[in-house]
């Protein structure tokens, strides 16, 4: 018995099916989902959310939103989500690197939370993208 799950950003529905686990990074560590999990709502974290259908992953990079869980339903309000295969690696390691650029100059408060969230951003998605690498057959 699968759960189904929607991911949406404001741009889209990045994703919509019927999974049998979903494990997301929340505010208060990783979380696993199974079909006919208790209902919670929580905070997600920047973090690589998996989601395992028929015995393959499928890892998506978050950053951040919340997640609703029912014990049939799975919703996903994300700032960012972005599949793995999606994840184009030479933009994410320029955001990487402008980001710590920034972060080594002398900047106003404002301006260094907006580069350790693009940072933050940026490693995700390469950690993702990577992991996409890794499990494609050569």
């Amino acid at each position: 018995m699968p759960i189904h799950l929607e991911i949406i950003t404001a741009e889209r529905v990045v994703f919509s099916d019927d999974v049998d686990q979903i494990n997301a990074p929340t505010k208060d560590g990783r979380i696993g989902i199974l079909p006919r999990h208790m209902p919670l709502l929580t905070i997600l974290d920047v973090g690589e959310l998996d989601i395992i259908k028929n015995g393959e992953t499928t890892p998506f990079a978050v950053t951040g939103g919340f997640m609703e869980v029912l014990p049939n339903r799975v919703t996903i309000l994300a700032d960012s989500a972005d599949r793995a295969d999606e994840i184009d690696e030479a933009r994410a390691e320029a955001a990487r690197k402008r980001a710590e650029e920034l972060l080594s100059g002398q900047q106003s408060d404002r301006d260094i939370k907006i580069a350790e969230a693009e940072l933050r951003k940026a490693l995700v998605q390469l950690k993702v993208a990577g992991i996409q690498r890794l499990r494609k057959p050569r």
